[in-house]
């Protein structure tokens, strides 16, 4: 989707979700919104930070980082699809704003919503996520794939990956 030559993962495999090594299962395996999650264990609400984005009609893509806020510490990377169909108007306007985070954004709306989790991923980092994250190439971290349904319908699709953190 977005490619500018490096690789963002080297590595990626299926993690079961009953052997995601702690703080990774508090963080990823539950059917929550991340930026309710992150700010939570990081005891601070979160800024996001767009990378990159693709709006074409209804479909709307984007990579971000969540940031600590008011900090350029990095808790978060993740791509973000979202079919805009089954949201408001206000709701697209915001997202596309890029100044909330997106499970934010659901939740001051007040967005029927639930987060299907798919799996846990044991991620070796490319150049891109570890730049990204600020973490070294070949270190390794853990993230999700995930669906949130808005108004009962698959609106959208999810990686999201945690910074390295210390166990």
């Amino acid at each position: 989707m977005f490619s500018d030559g490096d690789a963002l993962i080297q590595r990626a495999e299926h993690c079961a979700k009953s052997l995601t090594p702690e703080p990774y299962n508090q963080l990823l395996v539950h059917d929550q919104h991340m930026t309710v999650t992150m700010e939570a264990y990081h005891q601070s609400s979160v800024d996001v930070r767009i990378l990159d984005r693709k709006l074409d009609g209804d479909s709307y893509c984007r990579e971000i980082v969540l940031l600590k806020s008011g900090t350029d510490e990095v808790v978060q990377f993740g791509i973000v699809r979202f079919n805009f169909q089954f949201v408001t108007e206000a709701v697209r306007d915001e997202i596309v704003g890029g100044q909330i985070p997106l499970g934010r954004v659901l939740i001051n709306h007040n967005v029927l919503r639930h987060v299907d989790l798919g799996a846990i991923l044991r991620i070796t980092a490319g150049p891109k996520l570890a730049e990204h994250l600020r973490m070294p190439v070949g270190a390794e971290t853990y993230g999700r794939l995930a669906t949130i349904f808005c108004n009962h319908e698959p609106a959208v699709d999810l990686l999201e990956v945690s910074t390295m953190l210390a166990d």
